[in-house]
């Protein structure tokens, strides 16, 4: 195994110094990036998908559950798996506790081709919270390009997408793939992928921060049991 040189105290902190520009150049390269997100237009989804889940079924603005955002993990679970995706377990092994995305208006849930009654005793495997529906009722998959056809078969592919709704209206505002998934689980880079943000008042561009009627930014942190939902 090649590992790392061995230096003195000083010269660590010189080539400490050295990455910490660099890493703050990448910080505020990442700041631009995602308010370039921010500014993507976005489309209206105007097809009725039905899906089904833990209360029957539901409809993509039943997803949200109430709130303005809705962020889907597109978890890799065909109808003939016996399990669903190691991969994309491992990435919801990483989710948090959801109340801190709820106070910003934002549901996160999975969704899988899969029939729910093959979703269910896996979940209960697993151990996870998180909202899990079923698309296999409908072309949701397809259609968000997770299930792509190749040479008359159907494959399966990971990814996240980003809803944003108006009243009943609901609008796609962004989907990644595969290595665009690389670094993301915690509730602020999942938050970053959204039209709203993290709604704090340094975020370009302007105007989103106070869109839930309560303070941005650190203020409106509380313990995940203080939260009133």
């Amino acid at each position: 195994m090649s590992l790392p040189d061995i230096v003195s105290r000083d010269q660590w902190r010189v080539a400490r110094q050295d990455l910490l520009a660099r890493e703050k150049e990448a910080t505020r390269a990442r700041d631009a990036l995602n308010a370039e997100r921010r500014r993507m237009p976005m489309v209206e989804v105007e097809k009725e998908y039905v899906f089904e889940g833990g209360d029957g079924r539901a409809s993509l603005l039943d997803l949200f559950d109430g709130r303005d955002q809705l962020v889907v993990y597109h978890f890799m679970f065909a109808p003939e798996w016996e399990s669903g995706c190691r991969s994309c377990s491992a990435f919801l092994d990483q989710i948090g506790h959801l109340a801190h995305m709820k106070a910003r208006g934002t549901t996160f849930a999975t969704v899988s081709r899969a029939p729910y009654t093959r979703i269910l005793p896996f979940k209960a495997r697993m151990g996870w919270t998180v909202p899990w529906y079923s698309s296999y009722l409908c072309d949701f998959n397809r259609d968000f390009e997770v299930t792509l056809e190749h040479d008359g078969e159907l494959l399966e592919r990971p990814g996240l997408s980003c809803f944003l709704r108006d009243r009943d209206r609901v609008f796609h505002t962004y989907s990644t793939y595969e290595r665009g998934l690389d670094g993301l689980g915690s509730t602020t880079s999942l938050l970053d992928l959204t039209a709203l943000g993290r709604q704090e008042e340094w975020e370009e561009p302007k105007g989103r921060a106070s869109t839930l009627g309560a303070p941005a930014g650190s203020a409106r942190i509380r313990y995940h049991d203080e939260y009133e939902d």
